[in-house]
């Protein structure tokens, strides 16, 4: 339903008898994360043991792999293809074996100039296997000089521009790293193993530790590396951190489970701040609250209990529809909507509804449900959006439209209300969602934010990408 496509996930786990089920289990708290293809490898011996296909975890790993997949040590990944095609070949973790040993890398965000590094590369000899730009940090460690994998990375990284939160794991290591913008996030937990000893995990958000029992420690620094060996935990700062970070903010917006806690605020109570400011900037005289699901929920809560309106479930959706529902029909085709999320008349007939949504990107899909939510009998539909209009793709580890495909692009709020049929639209102010997610009315850099996608400049160069 949504033009926005969530990005990727990483989980890594060290010494843990059950390594590759804690990371099947921690891949599945994430799977919002991405839907194309899933994998894990583990350590045993030295040696790395692989499984990864397209599809949904629940899909790709049976009980049989989990068995074959022996070790206490795993790493894994989920992912939405954001650079590259969705092909097997560009499904991670990915796989080599270098002079010192095996590597296995999951990579979560995008690296803005890969074209560039891919070209480098290629003209020095490299063959690359997939059309992804994680495997342009592989070749890199391929050809450093130094067989400590730590030196590789501290070498490395930094030529490396844009977004990335990885895990990598060695023949004897589990490696976490991070960009020094801070783009995507990554998280250090703690567990007890079945035997009592102590576990460390990592993974790109909370709800993950959650569902294994673990706790969570901090967040892995901008322009950190930390690695667990048989020595213990050690970490060191590659480089940096710049002086302004560019925290994702639409992380707290649409892609992050709201049980998580992400840049160190709860994604729960981030959305209902942002409702319940929207409540207060944009109020309309009206009957009801209901949100879009799922989305919309914690915003809608927000708005519901700062204006007083009745909070109510007047759109029903549909768990169960796979991203591959085909509809055999132009005849029928109209019920695409509708196979998704469907209205409760008995709710909304007669009464004036405040719609609320986490954004607004193409206008087709908000199009679609207030007509479905006017057809159940709503005497007046009020559009609000809990964050501001969307102007710009994002090339930091999320597959956008182009500019010239976001409905604010090209039209006016007012332009935008009469498309999509609202009898009025609101959108949340810029200012307003950073004060919602960092207590501070700032602006994002100020606050650590990357708010490119809403009109605000990009924090790096883009090198060969294109805005339209």
């Amino acid at each position: 339903m949504k033009a926005w496509h969530d990005e990727c996930a990483v989980f890594g786990c060290w010494q843990d008898p059950e390594a590759s089920r804690m990371a099947y289990l921690g891949l599945y708290a994430q799977q919002h994360r991405g839907q194309e293809s899933a994998g894990i490898v583990t350590l045993k011996n030295g040696q790395h043991i692989s499984h990864k296909s397209m599809g949904l975890v629940g899909d790709v790993f049976q009980e049989e792999d989990l068995v074959r997949l022996q070790g206490d040590v795993a790493i894994g990944h989920v992912r939405y293809s954001t650079t590259g095609e969705s092909l097997t070949s560009n499904a991670q973790p990915l796989t080599a074996r270098l002079m010192n040993g095996p590597v296995a890398l999951a990579h979560n965000g995008n690296i803005v100039n890969a074209g560039r590094l891919k070209d480098e590369l290629k003209a020095d000899g490299a063959i690359f296997q997939g059309t992804n730009d994680t495997e342009c940090l592989l070749h890199m460690v391929a050809k450093s000089k130094s067989n400590n994998m730590i030196e590789c990375l501290k070498n490395c990284l930094p030529r490396m521009e844009g977004a990335f939160s990885l895990v990598l794991m060695t023949k004897d290591s589990l490696i976490a790293a991070r960009d020094p913008y801070g783009f995507r996030p990554l998280v250090l937990g703690q567990r007890k193993t079945s035997e009592g000893k102590i576990s460390y995990v990592v993974a790109s958000e909370t709800c993950a530790f959650d569902l294994i029992g673990a706790k969570y420690i901090r967040e892995i620094a901008p322009g950190e590396i930390f690695w667990c060996d048989e020595n213990g935990q050690h970490s060191v700062q590659y480089i940096e951190p710049k002086n302004k970070l560019a925290r994702c903010i639409f992380e707290h917006v649409y892609f992050a489970r709201p049980d998580s806690v992400v840049f160190g605020q709860s994604v729960y109570e981030t959305r209902k701040k942002m409702g319940q400011i929207l409540a207060k900037k944009t109020g309309v005289e009206a009957d009801l609250v209901i949100p879009v699901p799922d989305s919309g929920v914690p915003a809608a809560i927000g708005y519901s209990q700062e204006s007083g309106l009745p909070f109510e479930l007047g759109i029903i959706r549909n768990h169960y529809v796979g991203r591959t529902f085909i509809q055999p029909s132009q005849s029928i085709r109209s019920f695409g909507v509708k196979i998704k999320l469907n209205p409760q008349s008995e709710v909304i007939k007669g009464k004036r509804i405040v719609v609320i949504d986490d954004s607004l990107v193409r206008g087709t899909t908000s199009q679609k449900i207030i007509n479905l939510v006017r057809q159940a009998g709503a005497k007046e539909v009020h559009f609000r959006v809990a964050s501001p209009p969307t102007l710009s793709p994002c090339f930091y580890g999320v597959d956008t439209p182009k500019k010239s495909q976001l409905i604010a692009g090209f039209k006016s709020v007012e332009e935008i209300r009469e498309y999509i049929g609202a009898d009025s639209l609101k959108y949340m102010k810029l200012e307003s969602m950073v004060e919602a997610a960092s207590g501070q009315r700032v602006s994002p850099g100020e606050a650590g934010f990357c708010a490119a996608c809403f009109g605000d400049k990009y924090p790096t160069d883009l090198y060969d990408e294109t805005l339209n």
